[in-house]
């Protein structure tokens, strides 16, 4: 029996510019609502996002906050409006990295999210896997929308952290070189 110095295509190095592909992701959150006893679960509809790991690794993520939806068109009407994203003053909801850092396949980033005209330190974890040429990872990240002023809970109804979860199939960027 001889031994090989190759590696498999799963042992090398996650290297590149790729870009999310909206078809095949998704931008989701939760939150807790009549003082914990349910949960509200909403998308986004629209949203664009980078992962970049040449050089000093960066995730930039654009989401539309007008794209919100919670199948409940009241709910979201309010949620549009200044006691949450605002949409009318603060049409995006946007997170950019500070520092990423790829070790095998966990990215580990920081950086700020920002939201209704408000910004916020937030951190997270997620695995990346090779499938079929292209990336797929699943961030999940509590956030306290309090300190993104979104404070409104007439009688402390609406409890935090909300859960921000976004699963991210990423293709090669067109643009960029391999």
């Amino acid at each position: 029996m001889s031994s090989s110095s190759t590696t498999s295509p799963q042992a090398e190095p996650i290297t590149g510019r790729w870009r999310l592909d909206p078809a095949r992701s998704s931008a989701e959150f939760r939150v807790r609502h009549f003082y914990g006893l349910v949960t509200v679960e909403g998308h986004f509809d629209r949203f664009d996002g980078t992962l970049d790991l040449d050089g000093e690794p960066s995730v930039e993520l654009t989401i539309d906050a007008d794209s919100l939806e919670t199948n409940n068109r009241q709910r979201d009407k309010h949620l549009r409006s200044a006691d949450f994203f605002d949409v009318a003053h603060h049409p995006q909801v946007r997170f950019v990295s500070d520092t990423a850092t790829l070790e095998g396949e966990t990215l580990s980033v920081r950086g700020r999210l920002y939201a209704g005209g408000a910004d916020i330190p937030l951190a997270f974890e997620t695995n990346i896997h090779r499938t079929d040429g292209e990336l797929e990872a699943e961030a999940v990240a509590e956030v306290d929308h309090r300190e993104l002023g979104m404070t409104w809970s007439p009688l402390g109804i609406l409890r935090a952290p909300s859960t921000l979860i976004v699963r991210a199939r990423l293709v090669r960027d067109a643009g960029a070189h391999e």
